[in-house]
């Protein structure tokens, strides 16, 4: 079987037994949504133990580290990524990013114990359970936010008539098709109500306003892409003082 490598990496993560959850981009592509990616992103426990498994798959990888800061329990509980490239000739070129915690996000235990997990090619990968992906791709990045719609539309879709109330609750707080929020409103109206107190989109696709939701989405996401440049503005200022002390060395 010729696995791809991002397979090849995953694997070996978890043939050193470290704990980590895919997230980003290769995350959305299980999940349905298709994004091309050539980086992979982890989420990893930040401990001692866990980060020598962690290392023991990075020097199997052959990765090596391309920026500051390197990797340290105490600066990926700060909130940085750490960066790696693969160099073993089956990787060669793929990126890894190794995160412990995102802005919103709660502590790692709590994501693994509501992960997914599936199996592909013989490998078994643990992903962010979908709620943590849609809430970790709030971002003020552009390329993030129709994936994000992507995503939410690929599960409404997908689950249909299957839906829970968890679900239905989840598409009306977190939907951003304005035609999708009309259909599930008029749906699931009962809880269109409850939810609509609180964001104003969904108030708005009670009343089927399609120019009025597209005007709430936008002001929700000008507001996530504020509180994502707030959180990483002091940590880019941090890398940047790295980087200027290792220029110096």
């Amino acid at each position: 079987m010729n696995r791809s490598p991002i397979l090849k990496a995953l694997s070996s993560m978890r043939q050193s037994g470290a704990r980590t959850l895919l997230m980003g981009g290769q995350a959305c592509i299980f999940y349905g949504a298709a994004e091309f990616s050539r980086d992979v992103d982890l989420l990893i426990l930040a401990d001692a133990a866990n980060l020598e498994r962690i290392r023991r798959a990075l020097s199997d990888l052959e990765a090596e580290p391309i920026a500051v800061p390197a990797l340290d329990q105490a600066a990926l509980e700060r909130g940085h990524a750490i960066h790696f490239r693969c160099r073993r000739a089956d990787v060669g070129g793929l990126r890894i990013d190794l995160m412990s915690r995102y802005r919103g996000g709660p502590g790692f235990e709590e994501l693994w114990e509501r992960r997914t997990t599936i199996e592909t090619d013989g490998e078994t990968v643990d992903l962010l359970a979908l709620e943590d992906l849609v809430r970790a791709k709030k971002t003020q990045r552009d390329k993030d936010w129709p994936m994000l719609t992507r995503l939410l539309e690929q599960n409404y879709f997908e689950r249909g008539e299957l839906a829970g109330p968890r679900e239905i609750e989840f598409w009306l707080r977190e939907l951003r098709t304005p035609g999708l929020l009309v259909e599930a409103a008029a749906k699931y109206p009962e809880a269109a109500a409850r939810i609509g107190a609180q964001r104003q989109a969904v108030a708005a696709a009670i009343r089927g306003e399609e120019a009025e939701i597209a005007a709430a989405l936008e002001t929700e996401e000008a507001g996530e892409r504020s509180l994502d440049r707030a959180y990483w503005g002091p940590l880019k200022a941090e890398l940047e003082r790295l980087r200027l002390a290792r220029a110096r060395r």
